[in-house]
């Protein structure tokens, strides 16, 4: 069976050492985990059911969005997870899955569980197509789901005048003990003709990619991974600290950032809180402009349109 690799053969493997000086480590530290990413009150995914033209973005958490464009809603990594393994959920989702409108697409970026889980997407509304990576089709049919296509690099494909775009990122990917690394891990780029480019970058550590997505295409918005990032001795060629997604946001030449993958799972030894303020201090060290980042509610609807942008920039 294939093994799939990261650009430049960049492993992420650790040995049993590696994990046991981790697990010892852990012990040790004493973390706040009281800090909740806030949700948006008064909800507003009443929003993604009226919608007939406008390009919104919306959080439900963790790698899961809600995006529509040119009358597709696009969900990418959808986990309602309350649970990953024996970790509670630290936040509720955004959306309610109850009070997700239907859906017409579902885009994984891996096979992590905390970016694929099944009894999330069995209870999505509508009759979605799949774009997964390759080596992934083979799961999603074995599980009874046959409106499947799978996407290798650069590969892209146009579906209702939406195109999608398979990009590398550098990570790995198991659900079980014999399947390491049999599908391929990436972002997604999702253009349409007269609409923002959306980039969702999946789960990443910092590398090469970054530059080479942001020369092959014109993006608005990044949607870059910021959290699970401690010890960075363990956590470094699979996840980006917050001040290499801002250099990941810089190189892939993007217009705003939206960041993600923080605040849901504790998935390494940083909190979401910490994740923000070292995002936010790498942000004013850097000298950015303060309305490029947008730290996003959980349930928040934003509208996305060129127009929108235009009557929020500053005079």
């Amino acid at each position: 069976m294939k093994r799939y690799e990261n650009l430049d053969h960049v492993s992420t493997k650790k040995t049993f050492a590696d994990f046991r000086r981790w697990q010892q480590e852990r012990k040790q530290k004493q973390k706040d985990m009281s800090y909740e990413v806030p949700h948006v009150d008064p909800p507003e995914h009443w929003k993604l059911h009226t919608n007939q033209s406008l390009p919104l973005l919306a959080w439900v958490g963790h790698s899961t969005f809600v995006i529509q464009l040119n009358g597709v809603t696009i969900v990418t990594d959808p986990v309602w997870a309350m649970r990953m393994g024996t970790a509670k959920r630290l936040t509720a989702p955004g959306i309610a899955i109850d009070d997700m409108p239907n859906v017409d697409v579902v885009l994984i970026s891996h096979g992590h569980y905390d970016h694929l889980h099944f009894a999330s997407i069995k209870k999505l509304k509508g009759n979605p197509r799949f774009f997964v990576p390759v080596g992934l089709g083979r799961l999603f049919r074995r599980k009874g789901y046959k409106n499947v296509t799978e996407y290798s690099w650069w590969e892209e494909k146009e579906y209702k005048r939406v195109t999608f775009t398979f990009v590398p990122a550098q990570h790995w990917t198991r659900r079980t003990l014999f399947d390491m690394n049999t599908s391929h891990w990436g972002g997604w780029v999702i253009q349409a003709d007269g609409q923002p480019t959306f980039y969702f970058a999946g789960d990443s550590g910092y590398f090469r990619g970054f530059r080479e997505i942001g020369e092959r295409f014109s993006i608005d918005y990044a949607l870059l991974p910021i959290g699970a990032y401690e010890p960075e001795w363990f956590m470094g060629p699979q996840h980006v600290t917050p001040e290499e997604a801002v250099q990941a946001f810089l190189d892939c030449r993007a217009k705003t950032f939206i960041p993600m993958h923080y605040g849901a799972f504790r998935l390494a030894d940083d909190t979401p809180k910490e994740a923000l303020d070292r995002l936010m201090a790498e942000w004013q060290r850097r000298q950015l402009e303060p309305e490029r980042l947008k730290c996003l509610k959980l349930g928040e609807v934003l509208d996305c349109s060129f127009s929108s942008l235009r009557e929020k920039a500053p005079i």
